[in-house]
């Protein structure tokens, strides 16, 4: 299909992005464009004006910042998915970027994008949550911070105002697995689990296993308890409410996660 009518505009700074954003109703922010462009062909999404932030090259970094590590929204997952100080510090991050989608979609997309766009089908969202992640955001009223829990609230919904860029995200010094299933190697996680290892605890997060990314709370509350690894993981899908589609039932999802965190778990305890 054929988007609707749009105007188009190239920022040349975050605050121009910003400025943008508020001049019209309904506009979006246009980066690497793998999620927007096919709702806009289908005309699920029918933006008034593409602000497009694509051409910022310093949102495209990663650096140490004290004991985090701060990634530019605009990084590219091929270049998460090299990047040596992140391959050190935190490898579940790079792992993670290193199989979304294929080539094209790595060498185009950008974290930022795929984490504002909130779909919970998406690998990276899981994964910042079980980090306890923060996310960096500017508007009209400057710049503020938000925690990875914080920042889903509903299917393709997030905290940003409609006039705010996502500009950073900082992630632990870590070490942790990502383990998904899907039915061909590029295709959305029908189940992810994340396991992040942090100052002597596990945190458990869950893919397309609800409306935003689903944090996993009486597994690790089984862990902290004592329980091993296959008890923790029974209790993956609780609190969960998975949707049933083509991929796979709601009752499959939750047999899947439960699986997939034992997987998961056992490769980042052991």
């Amino acid at each position: 299909m054929i988007p609707a009518k749009f105007d188009y505009e190239v920022a040349g700074s975050v605050d121009q992005a910003v400025e943008l954003l508020g001049s019209t109703d309904g506009a979006k922010l246009l980066a690497g464009g793998h999620s927007l462009l096919p709702l806009m062909k289908l005309r699920f999404a029918q933006p008034k004006l593409l602000v497009d932030i694509g051409r910022l090259s310093d949102l495209s970094y990663v650096r140490e910042d004290g004991d985090r590590i701060a990634i530019g929204a605009l990084t590219r997952h091929h270049d998460v998915a090299n990047d040596k100080l992140l391959a050190k510090a935190n490898p579940l991050v790079a792992a993670t970027a290193a199989g979304i989608g294929d080539p094209q979609v790595r060498h185009v997309g950008t974290i930022g994008g795929s984490v504002a766009h909130g779909d919970p089908a998406a690998d990276m969202p899981a994964v910042l949550v079980a980090l306890e992640a923060e996310l960096v955001a500017r508007g009209p009223k400057g710049e503020r911070t938000i925690a990875a829990g914080d920042f889903f609230t509903g299917f393709l919904e997030t905290t940003l105002d409609a006039e705010e860029v996502l500009t950073e995200i900082r992630v632990p010094k870590a070490e942790g697995v990502y383990v998904k299933f899907h039915r061909r190697s590029q295709d959305w996680a029908t189940v992810g689990v994340a396991v992040a290892r942090s100052n002597g605890s596990a945190h458990v997060a869950l893919t397309n296993m609800g409306q935003t990314p689903v944090r996993a709370e009486a597994v690790e509350a089984a862990l902290a308890s004592g329980a091993n690894v296959a008890d923790a993981a029974e209790k993956a899908a609780e609190g969960t409410s998975p949707p049933s589609d083509t991929a796979a039932s709601a009752e499959f999802r939750q047999h899947l996660a439960r699986v997939l965190t034992r997987r998961a778990l056992e490769q980042a305890l052991n």
